[in-house]
């Protein structure tokens, strides 16, 4: 798996290493996390701490999804808890925000799932004690959990790919298994449906009488994909009729279903993935961290790389779990891990992003990686469009106008690329994002209707379509490569969707000297 992370950088070390991880957490809080001021503010509103203290919150403010240029470069273990997505402050949803008039047409979603259990272990180390049963009586917790479990127990009623049926729909063990899907996740998704429930529910999107065709929900096999999935749509339609939905199975963490084969993708990603070899390997002081970090532990220090050790180590910090120590044994080792060394693998990992970008060997994979999804998002949103065209029947139980594709973080990082939005943070826990497509009132460019001759017609035109994409909530259109140079000062404040199609259709293909997806993944390199 690719380690990419954005945010984490090479200062602050030798300041890392003379902070404990008390301390560290304190100096985290106190820090400026790059707020910014929201019209109105909300009320304060009391939130539980990761330490299960108390703080406030300001309903409205929000994170910039786009690092702040720093004169001083941030702490990479602040920056961690940014990871982490602990749901313990109020956030604010840009979703469903348009000139006024404006219709809401169709909103596509893709999720990364919530927060898991690691997926490896740190050999002679107690694994992190986590329970990943649900319970309202732990937190974090959220009002809709008792009622999401229970609804969950009705599942039996709903239509599955066949690879999703035996998959359990809620995690369930007193001890969480490698990779399951914590409670913390469950929450942070059943937040985020309802944080977009609430932006649309004035579009009315889905009528209350929604037709099984107009929604798709489709996710990986995994356990924790399928679960964040359902604690989404569960936030999003509380007590949906599980007769009416269908959930469908995607092989690949690409989404790329039946256009998957594309062999100059494979080879960009060998290269990209030698590229980071190279670049870890000549890092000397995450050498010598390992070396440590080995010694501690008692370990080979092949052995401890090859056991991922951030992983864990990241799952510790995001549930505040002391990071994990060794007894003394025969072998003479003993002692504990510490911040210092995991804000040294932390600064590597963003150094790799700093490169990553230069090289853009990653670009290339993303956009051939991404490409079935995006053209399957354009499609959708073509038929959409043509369901609301002036004086068209529209087709029995409609088009699909609510999309929720559960995914993984190496799916949503290739999709970030693929759009341009390369100085994106790295997809964290529960991260979203939304494709909006508006249409426009009847009189275009802002201008009135003009009024019809004697005995005449009105000949205004059917309205323009517009497209939004949303990063976590914040409008990231006018970063992506479409719609980088669109005048947002003209008429129309929203980006044209003929942007986005030419991009998917045809544009993104220049840098390969091609002009299809075929014609780039079969040209033999020269």
């Amino acid at each position: 798996m690719l380690q990419c992370v954005y945010g984490w950088t090479s200062s602050y070390r030798a300041v890392v290493k003379m902070v404990s991880a008390a301390a560290a957490h304190l100096f985290f809080c106190l820090i400026s996390v790059n707020l910014i001021p929201t019209t109105p503010v909300e009320e304060e509103r009391p939130f539980h701490a990761a330490d299960g203290g108390v703080g406030v919150a300001l309903g409205k403010s929000r994170k910039r999804v786009f690092p702040m240029p720093y004169t001083q470069e941030p702490d990479p273990v602040a920056e961690a808890y940014g990871y982490c997505n602990t749901p313990n402050r109020s956030e604010q949803a840009w979703e469903g925000h348009s000139p006024a008039d404006y219709k809401l047409l169709s909103v596509q979603v893709m999720i990364r799932h919530g927060d898991r259990y690691p997926l490896y272990s740190i050999p002679k180390t107690k694994r992190p004690a986590i329970d990943c049963t649900l319970s309202s009586s732990r937190k974090p917790s959220h009002p809709l959990l008792n009622p999401f479990i229970s609804h969950m127990g009705l599942g039996g009623r709903g239509h599955w790919d066949s690879p999703l049926s035996s998959v359990p729909r809620l995690p369930n063990h007193s001890s969480c298994e490698m990779g399951e899907l914590t409670q913390t996740g469950v929450v942070q998704h059943l937040r985020n449906g309802q944080l977009l429930q609430q932006a649309y529910k004035r579009h009315n999107l889905l009528p209350s009488n929604w037709s099984p065709r107009q929604v798709w929900v489709e996710t990986t096999g995994k356990s924790r994909t399928l679960q964040s999935g359902l604690a989404f749509f569960y936030g999003f339609l509380p007590d949906f009729d599980w007769t009416k939905l269908t959930v469908r199975h995607q092989w690949s963490t690409l989404f790329c279903s039946s256009a998957c084969d594309c062999p100059a993708r494979n080879r960009y990603l060998e290269e990209e993935q030698r590229r980071q070899y190279r670049l870890r390997v000549s890092d000397t002081e995450l050498e010598r961290t390992y070396v440590e970090m080995a010694r501690t532990l008692g370990l080979l220090t092949r052995t401890l790389r090859a056991a991922n050790p951030i992983d864990s180590l990241l799952c510790h910090l995001c549930h505040g779990i002391p990071f994990p120590c060794v007894p003394v044994g025969d072998s003479g080792a003993s002692g504990c891990l510490t911040m210092a060394q995991f804000a040294v693998i932390r600064r590597q990992q963003l150094d790799d992003e700093v490169e990553r970008r230069k090289v853009g060997l990653y670009r290339n994979y993303a956009i051939l990686a991404m490409y079935p999804y995006l053209n399957r998002t354009a499609n959708k949103m073509e038929r959409v469009a043509k369901d609301n065209e002036a004086g068209r029947q529209p087709r029995p139980g409609g088009e699909e106008v609510f999309t929720l594709s559960s995914a993984h973080d190496v799916t949503m990082a290739p999709l970030l690329s693929a759009l341009g939005l390369e100085e994106a943070r790295f997809p964290r826990f529960a991260a979203r994002v939304v494709f909006e497509l508006w249409k426009s009132p009847p009189a275009t460019q802002g201008q009135p209707k003009k009024k019809a001759g004697k005995g005449g017609k009105s000949k205004a035109k059917d309205g323009e379509l517009f497209l939004r994409v949303l990063y976590n909530g914040e409008d990231v259109t006018f970063h992506t490569t479409f719609c980088r140079s669109h005048d947002r000062h003209t008429g129309q404040p929203l980006c044209p969707l003929k942007n986005f199609l030419s991009y998917v259709r045809r544009d993104m293909f220049r840098v390969f000297n091609a002009t299809s997806y075929q014609e780039a993944c079969f040209r033999r390199p020269v």
